[in-house]
């Protein structure tokens, strides 16, 4: 844990343990609403796993960026999930949406 402390630039375990919160409640809240929206442009599991799933994937990400940085800033964490976010966005090729 010491070593993500130090990689992460957090000082406590208390502070350590809100960031693991925030990316747990972040991960369930963004996949359970891939399903309801899959549903509304159509896609279902009907049509094929080759379709549903990688449409499903698609729609998590946007939904997982935006609730990420919520959730983060809920749970008074704000400027590092900020600079997580930015950070991953141009490990990902996509720097260009965030400004610095």
């Amino acid at each position: 844990m010491n070593k993500l402390k130090k990689r992460w630039g957090i000082d406590s375990n208390w502070q350590l343990t809100v960031i693991f919160v925030v990316f747990a409640i972040t991960g369930s809240t963004s996949a359970k609403f891939a399903g309801p929206l899959t549903d509304l442009v159509g896609i279902t599991k009907e049509m094929g796993g080759f379709i549903y799933w990688p449409v499903r994937i698609l729609i998590i990400f946007p939904i997982y960026q935006v609730l990420l940085v919520f959730f983060g800033w809920l749970f008074g964490e704000f400027s590092f999930f900020w600079n997580f976010e930015k950070k991953m966005l141009r490990s990902m090729g996509l720097g260009f949406l965030v400004k610095e």
